[in-house]
């Protein structure tokens, strides 16, 4: 993406800085720059994940889907380079252990270990997804047959049943279940009820065993919802004597970090996440942060719309899934042989679009989880180094006995 092309440049240019601020003696004064120039890029970046005002304006990414976490992501990684340059190139190591930044620096350190935990359980609810994307399948194939009889209906109204009765269990199960460690058992027979045309109380326990998440290793009680609130639970602007450059940094970098992670958790099956648009708030008086804002006003929004019903995440895939499966199952409870001609024109329209939303699936799903490990692992080498340079300034600081 283009985005991946422009951390260079910006390294090239801090390194430059850094090499006249030797010489020059205006740390003070070039470190401001530096600042503003990376809060400049931040508001640029995230300003083009705006979704368009308008309904003519044309965008290659439709809003919270595949496509367009994939851009978030990569922003994040070029903003997290750029972040990494500014806090460590060049730089006296001995300022980051100085106040402010001898908290501030931690607790930014803290949040990227919550951070790696969000991606663990992100992954984990992308298969999840894929479980779906297979059951919605086996309705397709099975309305795809040409005349549709008997059998290819009851066929699909299982699998359709199924996928909706497990997307809700995916999120309502996560918000109130007191049950242990999960693990999936994808594949087996659901039971009573399977075959009848909506779901029995007996056939929804069964699936809510089968779909509590596929190969889920959270600890019991993880909750994603408190992990964001952990998170930014002392995500403060800083004023004052902390409001020089090197604090603003970090505070930038650990606002960017905590909405990535909250939008993940809202897009993607994530483990418990109620009450979770209330748990991250950015100032609105930051200029660097109104696209920020606007973005999260608007998931937020979405978000509470989806809880209200119960639902497996935002993720726009997801939420046409939902939407075609339902339809779909509104016309196997009324099914009639023959079908008469312009109900069998709208059934397949809807099933041929079912199968090009699962062809997003199965095409976007592994580089997301891709890019994901990527985000993982770039953050946790990160990390190492900001420690290692910590360890490092305390050692050369400790008095020699």
């Amino acid at each position: 993406m283009p985005a991946t092309e422009q951390p260079s440049s910006f390294l090239g240019r801090i390194s430059t800085r850094r090499n006249q601020v030797i010489s020059m003696d205006g740390a003070h004064e070039q470190e401001l720059e530096d600042l503003e120039l990376f809060q400049k890029q931040v508001s640029e970046r995230f300003s083009e994940l705006v979704p368009p005002s308008s309904s003519d304006d044309v965008s290659s990414e439709t809003f919270l889907s595949i496509a367009w976490l994939r851009k978030l992501l990569d922003e994040f990684l070029c903003c997290e380079a750029q972040f990494k340059a500014l806090l460590i190139m060049g730089r006296d190591p001995s300022q980051i252990v100085k106040p402010p930044l001898d908290r501030l620096v931690p607790e930014f350190l803290d949040r990227v270990v919550k951070a790696l935990d969000i991606c663990n359980a992100v992954l984990h609810g992308i298969e999840s997804v894929r479980q779906f994307q297979k059951l919605a399948q086996i309705a397709i194939s099975a309305l795809e047959q040409s005349p549709i009889g008997d059998g290819q209906v009851k066929r699909a109204r299982r699998a359709l049943n199924t996928l909706i009765t497990s997307m809700a269990v995916e999120d309502k199960d996560f918000s109130n279940s007191k049950s242990a460690e999960r693990s999936w058992s994808f594949g087996r027979r659901g039971g009573a009820g399977a075959g009848s045309g909506t779901a029995t109380p007996l056939h929804k326990d069964r699936i809510a065993g089968q779909f509590r998440s596929l190969s889920w290793s959270m600890a019991k009680g993880w909750s994603a919802a408190k992990q964001i609130q952990a998170m930014s639970s002392n995500l403060v602007v800083p004023r004052g004597g902390e409001s020089s450059s090197l604090p603003q940094t970090v505070y930038l970098m650990s606002t960017v970090l905590v909405f990535v992670m909250w939008t993940l958790v809202a897009a993607l099956p994530c483990q418990e996440r109620g009450g979770l648009t209330t748990y991250f708030p950015v100032s609105k008086q930051i200029s660097w942060a109104q696209s920020m804002i606007g973005l999260q006003e608007k998931i937020a929004d979405e978000w509470k719309k989806k809880e209200k019903k119960g639902s497996a995440g935002l993720l726009e895939e997801m939420q046409r899934m939902e939407k075609l499966s339902q339809s779909l199952i509104e016309f196997t409870d009324s099914f009639a042989f023959p079908l008469e001609a312009e109900r069998q024109a709208e059934v397949t329209e809807q099933v041929a679009e079912l199968a090009e939303t699962c062809k997003k699936l199965e095409d976007g799903l592994v580089p997301l989880q891709q890019q994901i490990r990527e985000v993982f692992h770039r953050v946790v080498r990160s990390r190492t180094e900001i420690v290692e340079l910590l360890e490092y300034t305390a050692k050369a600081s400790s008095p020699i006995v």
